[in-house]
């Protein structure tokens, strides 16, 4: 079966504990709710085992910085 997360266009996925989440939301100053969304339905969503809740870290390849993170909760879709 195919992987999507194996593929090289795909970022890596992390789900954040809750000490993680945590320290993210105080950082940024906001609400999980105000945080980017992804639908539950999103195959990453489904491969990695996230629930509806999680916030993921999305860590992309990044020509000028070397690396970017991007965080995402994930939502019913």
């Amino acid at each position: 079966m195919f992987k999507v997360l194996d593929h090289e266009m795909v970022p890596r996925h992390e789900i954040l504990t809750s000490q993680e989440k945590k320290e993210v939301l105080e950082r940024f100053n906001v609400d999980k709710e105000q945080l980017p969304k992804v639908l539950d339905s999103d195959p990453v969503v489904k491969e990695t085992g996230a629930k509806i809740g999680d916030v993921m870290r999305i860590i992309r390849k990044s020509q000028t910085a070397g690396e970017s993170v991007y965080y995402r909760v994930v939502v019913s879709g």
